[in-house]
């Protein structure tokens, strides 16, 4: 399948995160499976590398460059070698937070966490979602009293994303209980911060070597100067962010698909029963024939919204129409081409059985893919 978006430089950058898999993640990626995060040190090896903070300017350490290419080329490699532990944990790091810090952050803020953020000393998680509250931020109860110059932050998360090494934590809290949604906040909270505390690393049916959290506030004393943005902004800003994070999920849908589909057209044809290969027969033929057919059209459509991002003309509906497609399309494959790979498909020695395990939470994080059509529905005018 030819794919015209990606220019020399992306294809160079693609080669060196190759290299980069096959040096320091290959060998130990089935050990952070079975602990259930990877080393401290892979980020500090990522950010040596030039794979944290790409879009982040020069002076701070990053790569400086304003292209999401780039991040889709290291998600979708991460995506393609069975790898979306990684794809998520860094995915979340540069696409989701760096937006925030490099838009919203103020020039001190930036000197202060920005050199960290690029060279792996400082991981980043964002937490929104609580036990109470997911796709409805109006929900959010967790507060941040304003008492001098600091804010007092009290709440719970979870389901949080890099939460056991994140070293900073941007936490959505109401500043403003009483205006909804509008009276929200961000405000960046730090290890070590008094009153800060990690809850259980969460056991998940997939992605198991993604570290995911809860989080605890006990009367947490943020400093002022660690508010991001404005204050009671915090709905607005989420707002502006989501379409870049709906897209990266997209983008690692796509591959996942597409790798998912090779190691199962490669299985039909080794894969014997009656005297010939289980591709000859015609239920497998059709299967493969509108797997392949799908992911073709669906790879088409997320490189050309990530064309239409780099332009600045991805809406946040045009956002949710490829999430939600991309996501259900990367389900409905992994789960064909474990059907096609019969009781092999269910054994973790095959790549097939953890590709369908992490999965199937792509269609409920960053937005479920019933949120993603009520986006689009109101758009239409219902």
């Amino acid at each position: 399948m030819e794919r015209n978006l990606f220019e020399p430089d992306h294809l160079a950058f693609r080669d060196s995160v190759r290299t980069f898999i096959a040096r320091n993640v290959a060998d130990d990626y089935e050990r952070w499976e079975h602990e259930g995060m990877v080393d401290r040190l892979l980020w500090n090896r990522a950010g040596e590398a030039g794979f944290l903070g790409m879009s982040i300017p020069e002076e701070y350490g990053g790569g400086g460059v304003v292209d999401f290419r780039f991040n889709a080329t290291l998600t979708e490699e991460f995506a393609l070698s069975n790898m979306l532990s990684l794809s998520s944990g860094f995915g979340l790091h540069n696409d989701v937070v760096a937006p925030y810090l490099v838009e919203l952050g103020t020039p001190e803020q930036h000197a202060r966490w920005l050199p960290g953020f690029c060279s792996g000393d400082i991981v980043t998680a964002i937490a929104m979602t609580e036990p109470d509250a997911g796709s409805d931020l109006k929900g959010v109860r967790t507060t941040a009293r304003r008492d001098g110059d600091s804010y007092v932050v009290n709440g719970t998360k979870t389901f949080i994303t890099n939460g056991i090494h994140a070293d900073l934590v941007i936490v959505v809290a109401k500043t403003d209980p009483g205006a909804g949604a509008r009276g929200m906040s961000l405000l960046v909270v730090e290890r070590g911060m008094e009153g800060f505390e990690r809850g259980r690393r969460l056991s998940k049916a997939g992605m198991h070597a993604q570290d995911t959290a809860e989080l605890v506030f006990n009367d947490v004393r943020v400093p002022a100067e660690n508010l991001l943005g404005q204050e009671n902004g915090a709905f607005g800003h989420l707002m502006d962010n989501l379409p870049q994070e709906r897209l990266s999920i997209a983008v690692v849908a796509g591959a996942a698909a597409r790798a998912a589909f090779a190691w199962t057209v490669d299985y039909c044809h080794d894969r014997k029963a009656f005297g010939q290969p289980i591709g000859s027969f015609q239920n497998s033929r059709f299967k493969l024939a509108e797997m392949a057919t799908e992911i073709e059209v669906t790879q088409h459509y997320i490189d050309q919204c990530v064309v239409d991002h780099h332009a600045g003309r991805l809406s946040a509906v045009g956002a949710a129409k490829v999430k939600w497609w991309a996501t259900e399309v990367m389900k409905r494959v992994t789960d064909t081409c474990v059907q096609l790979h019969g009781g092999y498909g269910y054994m973790d020695e095959y790549p097939i059985s953890r590709a369908w395990r992490d999965a199937r939470v792509h269609t409920i994080f960053g937005g479920t893919t019933e949120i993603m059509k009520e986006i689009i529905g109101r758009d239409l005018g219902f």
